[in-house]
This record gives C-alpha cells, structure tokens and sequence, in this order.
C-alpha cells in the first residue's frame, strides 16, 4: 500500500510540477545564499559515489549507486549509502522507478543507526534535448525507518538538474535538492524543508560507458540551533552497461 501511494504521489507530482521544479529550484537556491548569514556547525569533507546501470530491454533498467562520505574534516568514514533500483521508461524522456537504501551512519561521539528507506521516484526531462543546454527534474518520495526506533518518516525530495555542452564533449553540471519532510519522529526527522544541497561542478567522459563528475558540493541542515552546513569535493563516477 505504502508503494502505490507513493507511486501515485511521484506520478501527480511529476504531472503538475515541472514549472513548480523551476520555481523550487529558484526558491532553494535563495535559501542557500540567505542561509549563510546565520549561524552554523560547518564540516570539511569528501564524497565518493558511485553510480552504475545496466538496461535489461528498451523498458527497464536495473540501477545502483554506492556513496561513501568522509566527516570530520575527511578524516574518517561517517557515512555509507547503498541503493538499487528498477526502472521503467515511459518515454525518451521520462523514468519511473522503485528501489531501496541502506544507509549507515556513524556520528563523532554518537552511536551507529542502520537506516531502511524505500522510495518511488520520478525523473524527466524539464527543457532541452540532452545534447544542447538541459534542464531536468527529479521526484523522490522516500519511506525512512530507522532499527531500534518507532515510527517511519515519508519525505519528498525535489532535484532540478542543468547541463550545459562546453568543450570536447565535457559538459558544466549544477544542481540543487531540496528535502522536504512530510512528518516528524521520534528519531529525528522534522517537518517541512530541512535539507538543501546544491553541487557545481563538470562532467568529463571517459569512454563510451564511463563518465567522471567531480566538483563543490554545499549542504545545509536546518537545525533549531545552529544549522550543520557541510562543504565536500564530491566525485562520481557514472557506469553504463
């Protein structure tokens, strides 16, 4: 049940949303910049993703992205994500999708918690063909339960992504995702907007299959005392099979 009602919330989203996307964006980065005047908790630290594909027929793919997120300065391990998926394309440029994620988390001075999302998402094409400037969207409604603790958190996060050619097949890439929380719990997930994270940077190919994606990543979390706001050099690297 929790699926078909976040399929069909994905769904009514992606059907209205894409000028709300734009406008989202436009809001979230104004939060950003109006964010910085405030007071925060900020932490130097290095991301690596991985991100891997595989089409099982014109319709589907099969996709997993695995991240591992050094805190504390990149001084040590704080965070790693695991997170397959099944896709179906609806159209050149529309993708509907399943999937799960675990995520474990290891806070300086604080316990472990082993975090079970399952989530439905929506991406699709905003403006632009894919080769030119492009600009795209993406919908997540994400189920969260945290072992040991009560209660699921649904939240929703909204990515609009540009892409823009520059030289010798090297594209600029910048982006921002807002994390809107639908509930609260006992375990710690607010209501409302309570995470934004932006990401400026390039897209390098390598080969046919194998792109390279470094670049600044800034995140924000809205805390009721000072927000964690996080500076990282994120680098993916993108697999198709």
């Amino acid at each position: 049940m929790g699926g078909q009602r976040g399929c069909g919330m994905a769904l009514l989203i992606q059907g209205r949303g894409r000028r709300a996307a734009l406008g989202l964006t436009l809001a979230s980065l104004a939060l950003a910049s109006a964010g910085t005047a405030y007071a925060a908790d900020e932490d130097g630290q290095m991301w690596s993703i991985v991100n891997a594909s595989r089409s099982l027929d014109a319709k589907r793919v099969l996709a997993m992205d695995v991240q591992a997120r050094f805190s504390d300065d990149a001084s040590r391990l704080g965070q790693t994500i695991i997170r397959p998926s099944i896709g179906w394309r609806l159209d050149g440029a529309t993708t509907a999708s399943l999937g799960y994620a675990y995520v474990r988390t290891t806070p300086q001075g604080r316990p472990t918690t082993h975090e079970h999302r399952g989530w439905q998402q929506m991406a699709f094409r905003v403006a632009g063909d894919g080769k030119g400037t492009t600009l795209t969207g993406r919908t997540r409604l994400e189920q969260r339960w945290v072992e040991g603790r009560d209660g699921a958190g649904w939240r929703i996060r909204q990515q609009v992504r540009l892409t823009t050619p520059l030289k010798d097949g090297v594209r600029g890439v910048a982006w921002t995702e807002a994390f809107v929380g639908l509930n609260q719990t006992g375990w710690g997930q607010r209501d409302g907007l309570h995470l934004l994270r932006s990401f400026a940077g390039v897209s390098v190919p390598i080969s046919k299959t194998v792109t390279l994606e470094p670049g600044y990543l800034h995140q924000r979390a809205y805390r009721t005392g000072p927000d964690a706001v996080v500076h990282a050099a994120a680098v993916s690297i993108n697999l198709q099979f």
